[in-house]
């Protein structure tokens, strides 16, 4: 999967070390918690089901991840069967919905289905639950069935950007038993890879490292090439395309370095 690049990374940025823990491709789990707090969130955007519950009586996402999920939806046609039923959380909000989880449901079920605080995607903007629409939805395991609007959201997903974050044979990588209602934003085209190569994040995330430096990048298409700089110190120095060879985006990966993706002129994006 690896080619010898055909763009010349001749021009570099400085980025600082904070922005590893920002991006579209932060690894959030107990080992690497959520670091930063600056993120864009948005409400969501009309036209979504938003499924009552007292913990969470309004619901917002990071701006693109919120614009790809009504994309999304648009494209599965379940923009009138699927229900957002949860999205970004502060630390407090998952502090209490950890504490109210072992108070109701008991220690093995919450370390199975609630994050603890800090290790929660949902405080990144970039996690969504869905569920099949129903009265008395449940919060925090809502129905998400494999036929219907919901297969087709699951067969588009990565089109869109998107993974189904929590799958049950990944369970003993991620920490996290299956969860086919959780949905991650990762962009395009790294959501397309991990599922056609049947990655979680955590997986990704240590794949993605071997391209680093030179011509050792990973080709997707003749549209997307992606290579890693590991973090050197307060700033580090990118690598980046002269301007008139493709459009850049670099995320941070909240581990030890920075993912750039660059897309060539014509190449078609997904949102990221």
């Amino acid at each position: 999967m690896a080619i010898r690049t055909g763009i010349s990374l001749a021009e570099s940025v400085r980025v600082p070390l904070k922005q590893m823990h920002e991006g579209y491709l932060i690894l959030v789990n107990r080992d690497y918690p959520v670091r930063t707090e600056e993120m864009k969130l948005a409400p969501l955007p009309s036209g979504m089901i938003q499924a009552f519950n007292v913990e969470e009586p309004t619901r917002s996402l990071e701006s693109e991840c919120g614009r790809q999920l009504a994309a999304l939806l648009a494209a599965c046609r379940g923009l009138d069967s699927i229900a957002v039923v949860s999205g970004y959380r502060s630390k407090q909000a998952q502090q209490n919905l950890y504490d109210n989880s072992i108070r109701e449901n008991g220690i093995a079920f919450t370390e199975s289905y609630v994050a603890r605080p800090g290790a929660s995607e949902h405080q990144t903007g970039l996690a969504v639950d869905v569920g099949l629409a129903s009265d008395g939805m449940d919060y925090i395991r809502p129905s998400f069935p494999t036929d219907g609007a919901c297969g087709r959201f699951k067969r588009l997903a990565a089109d869109y950007g998107f993974i189904e974050r929590y799958k049950e044979s990944k369970s003993s990588l991620t920490g996290i038993a299956g969860e086919p209602w959780h949905y991650r934003y990762v962009g395009f085209p790294h959501a397309a890879i991990m599922e056609r190569e049947n990655m979680c994040l955590e997986e990704y995330a240590g794949f993605i490292r071997q391209f680093a430096g030179g011509d050792n990048h990973l080709a997707v298409g003749n549209r997307f090439e992606i290579y890693y700089a590991a973090a050197a110190g307060e700033l580090t120095s990118v690598p980046i395309p002269a301007a008139h060879q493709g459009s850049w985006r670099i995320s941070g990966d909240n581990c030890s370095g920075f993912v750039v993706t660059v897309t060539y002129p014509g190449g078609k994006r997904h949102g990221g």
